[in-house]
Parts: C-alpha cells; structure tokens; sequence
C-alpha cells in the first residue's frame, strides 16, 4: 500500500534467457535448508529481461535511472557489515525520467568471470547475484536473484599416493596407503593398512573425512571442524602382519571442492583423520591432507587454455609429421 506517494509502486522481476534450458544446482542456505539455483560457469554469459511492473495503472513512475548489477561478494559471518565484493559489474537500462507504462528491459553480462565456487559455510558465505535497481529520491525499488557458481577442473596430473605411518615405540607400528591424494567429489578413495607390530589391544578403527573451515586474517583466525563422514575399518583386536583394505565411496557426502586462500578471506580444506581406539579407550590419531576437485561432464577451458592446448596439439602433430618423414627418407 503506497501511504502519502511513499511505498513501492513499482514491482521487478528478473527473468534469464535461457531459464527453460538452463540446468540449476541444489545449494545449501544459511539455515542449513537446500534450494535449487540457475547453474553456471567461469566466463559463461549471463544475459535476460528485466520487466518492470507498474501496480498502479496510469500513474506514472518517476526514478532517476534504472540498472542491473552482476555481484559476486564474501560475507564473513562475524563481519556482517562488511561485504567483501570480488566481481562488481553495472549495465544502465534507462536514463533518470518517468515511466509511464510497465516496461521490460534486456541486459547481458557477456562472458563473465566468476572465479570462485559458490559456498555457504558455518562462518562465510561467497554468492553471485544479480540486482536491478531503481533509483528514487525517497526510496529505491530493487530486487536480487541469486545464481549458482561451479568451478570444474581438469584431471590432476600429478597424482601421487599417499604414504603414512602410525607408531608408538615398541607397542605399535602401523602403514598406511592411499591410492592417490587428489580425488574429484564422486571418486572412490582406495587403500591398505598394514600391521606390523600390535602389542596393545585395538577394538576399534576407523577413517573419517574431516571439512575444516578458516576464515579471517592474522590474530582473528576462525577454525571451524566438521566431520562429514566415518568409516569403520575394522571392529576388534587385529594381529601382526594383517592387511585391511580400505574402499570409501566419496558420492554419497556433502563435500565441495578444495578452495585454498579465496581472496584472502578463507579457506576450506579437506583431511582423512585416521584413529584407533585401544581397549582402555585411548585415542590415536594421524591426519592427512587430501585435495578434492569438481570434474565436469564438459570440462570448460579459458580461452587461453584453449589456446595453449592448440598450439601444443599442433607442435606436436608437426613433430610427429616431421618425423615420419623422416622415417621414410631413412628408408
């Protein structure tokens, strides 16, 4: 209800072009509830209609410039206040006048750079957005809808496995192997545990995958520990020289990619935390890092990448072309 000419008289709605064909992605929320996003990629375009609709026919509505922003932005938790914007991008649909009519308005963010994946976290949240304004004198009209960003990668290549051991002298010796120690979200993560001294008595062993959250700069460093899954190795004493297999499917968790030091506000690394627990219930634990990475069904490159990759597929097709011709003045 507009009381005196104050209130909104104006709504706005925010429509992409592709939102029929456009997949969308389940994101978690701050309340810890999921919703369903538009889906999108670094350097994708993001393009639409802004419609603006008058509530009041006939009157006309006077505003001093009408734009959309394309905003990717940090929010730090303990830090409301201060919104911490990576991407910032304005497009100008109208110039300061009067709307006499509901209008609709066409915008296009032309391949965008969103370099960081989408996160919602226990103490920071990173979101894309898209915001349309209009300017008044009083109050401005605006309206936000957020998207989904998420970073796909190529398939390390160095990969090496992970070897660790587990000792206590003279009542414990324990190796352990992982096949690899960079694993994209639906891996399986494959290895053995050797025992080749058991002289105290282990009645129970177990993996489990632990998310830790960091966030702040120097002396205001937050950690947050979250154990997302627990796998049982084995239940009971083992004996020297036994070998345990290990097979931990990655698929069913809730886990994101490593991001390590995202515009210096945080980051969130994964660990396998191996621990026994011995008959008098003491604990012992060895940690490990491990990287977890998003692989795509189309692994979309940088133009530069892109770039990079041709020339070299094309030195190395005139090498091999040059050498087979070789081969055959040779003979």
């Amino acid at each position: 209800m507009s009381f005196f000419g104050f209130g909104q008289t104006a709504e706005i709605d925010i429509v992409l072009n592709d939102a029929e064909s456009r997949k969308k992605a389940e994101h978690k929320t701050e309340d810890g509830k999921k919703d369903k996003y538009f889906l999108f990629y670094d350097g994708e375009t993001v393009s639409g209609k802004v419609n603006v609709t008058l509530k009041i026919p006939g009157k006309r509505l006077e505003h001093y410039g009408i734009k959309i922003e394309f905003v990717g932005q940090i929010e730090l938790y303990y830090d409301r206040g201060n919104h911490h914007e990576f991407v910032s991008l304005v497009k100008d649909l109208a110039r300061p006048g009067e709307l006499s009519q509901s209008q609709t308005f066409d915008f296009d963010f032309t391949h965008v750079e969103k370099p960081y994946e989408s996160y919602t976290g226990q103490n920071v949240k990173l979101r894309y957005f898209l915001r349309a304004t209009i300017s008044r004198r009083l109050n401005d009209i605006s309206k936000e809808m957020d998207i989904v960003v998420q970073t796909l990668c190529t398939y390390p290549e160095i990969n090496s496995s992970i070897k660790m051991e587990v000792g206590i002298e003279d009542c414990l010796h324990i190796e352990f192997e992982y096949n690899k120690s960079k694993y994209h979200l639906k891996d399986v993560i494959v290895g053995k545990i050797y025992f080749l001294l058991v002289r105290i008595k282990i009645k129970h062993m177990e993996i489990d995958i632990v998310k830790r959250e960091t966030t702040g700069t120097g002396p205001s460093v937050y950690h947050e520990n979250d154990t997302i899954a627990k796998y049982e190795i084995m239940d009971g004493a083992p004996v020297r020289g036994e070998s345990i297999p290990i097979r931990l499917f990655l698929a069913g968790y809730e886990l994101t990619p490593t991001m390590r030091d995202i515009n210096k506000k945080f980051s969130v690394r994964y660990y396998l935390n191996l621990v026994l627990i011995d008959e008098e219930e003491r604990r012992y634990f060895k940690q490990q890092e491990i990287t977890l990475w998003r692989k795509g069904d189309i692994v979309r490159r940088s133009m530069s990448q892109q770039a990079t990759i041709a020339a070299q597929r094309y030195e190395g097709s005139n090498s091999e072309t040059a050498s087979a011709r070789a081969k055959e003045e040779s003979n």
